[in-house]
């Protein structure tokens, strides 16, 4: 697919970018193990990866636009990429240089249809923030609209000028590598590349669309209009467009700021318990969760009297609504099977519940994952939350470590709506601990967890009950069944299908004959190259013919 003319050379650099990778991907992780050079591939592949995502930092900081947001999208999928990536790419901030206030004045009126300066009594040319997509900056209403809102001072976000253009390309750019992926057998058996582009590109689409944000912010505003503890934006509608968004101004106290808090008389700790409260309420109450809860977008915002957080004088005011998690009915159902699983331990179940959920590909081969399920359940299955909480955090992330890679071997895709609620639950487990450092997730999430697990429990006993029927069923009728088998052998009926077995000696053999070959291309290799010298003929002839092994070893034996 071809890129709009304007941004063909962006259009050429991604996809120059993506090929040069594609290329080092083959070299080391296919054709090196092939000619038996596989510790060269392991030996190397920490630092290749390291350098891999410290490349397209630089080139996601260079470009700008979407591709910022890529990279910050690739940090969170731990599901599908090593560590040594998402490390790098975690610290990647949404911050570029600010768009002058001539072209951002020229599409706000554009998009308004009005001169700014009728839209509003007074906006601040000096920006409130900048951002890859958009730009932010302080307004007053005028006379009649703030008679009409009961609004004086907002704050209007105004859409990077030609982002709807760089954004199509980008994402054109994404679709044709997803295309190369999918032909990559290494790559496609472990993860589905052009479901995550249109995962990605989803969000993406929705978070540059401000009736969208507009409208998750009125029911977020809904869902929170009798908790005291949360306060949310008012939108101005009468200003609002796609590309324009106008919402009062809720400015306060950044929720990360100690000092700041301390001044105004506000416990960090406080705070802390608060706001873990307000975001499991989003997810076991409302089932719409603010998936971006990083400091710029959450304020503590002191107030009087009645109408504050359990009378403390204070409120959690969040903004900025592009990007929300739906908890959807199907997902509910695959997370209500996962806790029966986890209920008995039952290591199958589990596994059965992550397929249910989407989280794994058709191809995956559970066996390794249900083994370490086992050690887990074996290991931490009997603690409580309080007690896992009191764990070795070495021997915590030794078993982490190890159970990780068994996750990043298989073809693991998280689900969006998944992806997204385990990142607004890491991103409040960082606030919260930074505010208090004794705070403990576990303990926070464990009355909601609990109180989901009553909600259930009545299906969970008869889901249980019905497993335990299934096995007693075939324990009454396994005596019969073998005595059926023992009989079937006394007869001589009983055969058996080789087949599979003759097909996987045939392969082992083919591998075996082509391990030689590559044997005898490296010892002909090397020794026609030291006897290039004294015996130039022999030697070249030598190196000449052991091509003929290195092609059987690359091409032998293939049907």
């Amino acid at each position: 697919m071809g890129a709009v003319s304007p941004h063909r050379a962006r259009y050429r650099r991604i996809i120059a970018f993506a090929a040069r990778q594609l290329v080092q991907l083959w070299w080391f992780e296919l054709f090196l193990p092939r000619v038996g050079l596989s510790r060269v591939t392991e030996h190397t592949r920490v630092g290749r990866m390291q350098r891999l995502a410290q490349r397209f930092h630089v080139l996601a900081i260079e470009l700008g636009g979407l591709m910022i947001k890529v990279g910050q999208f690739l940090s969170s999928r731990l599901d599908v990429l090593p560590p040594e990536i998402t490390d790098e790419l975690a610290g990647l901030q949404d911050e570029v240089p600010a768009v002058s206030f001539a072209d951002i004045k020229a599409l706000a009126e554009a998009e308004l249809g009005v001169p700014l300066e009728r839209a509003f009594a007074w906006v601040d040319e000096q920006p409130l923030a900048a951002a890859s997509l958009g730009q932010v900056h302080r307004a007053r209403l005028s006379a009649l609209d703030a008679a009409d809102t009961g609004l004086g001072n907002v704050v209007v976000k105004v859409q990077r000028p030609g982002i709807d253009e760089i954004v199509a390309t980008d994402l054109a750019a994404l679709r044709r590598v997803a295309g190369w992926l999918r032909r990559i057998r290494l790559v496609s058996s472990r993860v589905d590349a052009p479901a995550l582009v249109e995962e990605f590109a989803q969000t993406s689409l929705e978070e540059i669309d401000y009736l969208h944000e507009a409208a998750n912010a009125e029911r977020f505003a809904d869902n929170f209009a009798d908790d005291p503890r949360v306060n949310t934006p008012q939108i101005v509608w009468e200003r609002v467009t796609r590309r324009v968004l106008t919402l009062s101004d809720v400015t306060a106290i950044k929720i990360n700021d100690g000092t700041a808090l301390r001044a105004a008389g506000i416990d960090p700790t406080e705070v802390a318990k608060v706001f873990a409260e307000v975001m499991f309420d989003q997810v076991f109450s409302h089932s719409f969760v603010h998936a971006d809860p990083h400091p710029g977008n959450i304020f503590v915002t002191p107030a009087s009297g009645e109408g504050t957080a359990e009378g403390t004088g204070w409120r959690l005011t969040f903004v900025d609504f592009g990007m929300m998690a739906e908890v959807p009915d199907g997902l509910r159902d695959g997370l209500r099977t996962l806790l029966i699983a986890v209920a008995g331990r039952d290591s199958k179940g589990l596994v059965d519940a992550a397929q249910e959920i989407g989280m794994l590909l058709p191809t995956a081969d559970t066996l390794e994952l249900e083994r370490a399920l086992t050690a887990l359940f074996a290991r931490f299955g009997g603690m409580g939350v309080a007690e896992l909480s009191k764990v070795d955090p070495k021997e915590f992330s030794a078993f982490a470590a190890e159970f990780g890679d068994v996750v990043r071997s298989l073809p693991l895709q998280l689900p969006e709506d998944m992806l997204l609620l385990i990142r607004a639950v890491s991103l409040t487990s960082g606030m919260c601990s930074g505010l208090d450092p004794a705070f403990n997730v576990w303990d926070a999430a464990e009355p909601y967890a609990a109180r989901l697990i009553r909600d259930e429990s009545g299906n969970v006993v008869q889901e249980l009950a019905r497993r335990a029927l299934r096995t007693a069923d075939v324990t009454w009728r396994l005596p019969q069944r073998i005595d059926n088998v023992i009989t079937s052998i006394d007869n001589g009926t009983v055969t058996f299908d080789t087949s599979r077995l003759e097909r996987r000696l045939d392969i082992v053999m083919s591998i075996g004959r082509r391990a030689v070959a590559a044997v005898l291309f490296a010892g002909m290799l090397v020794g026609g190259a030291l006897l290039l010298t004294p015996l130039p003929a022999l030697g070249a002839a030598l190196m000449i013919v052991s091509a003929a092994p290195l092609l059987y070893a690359l091409f032998g034996g293939r049907r």
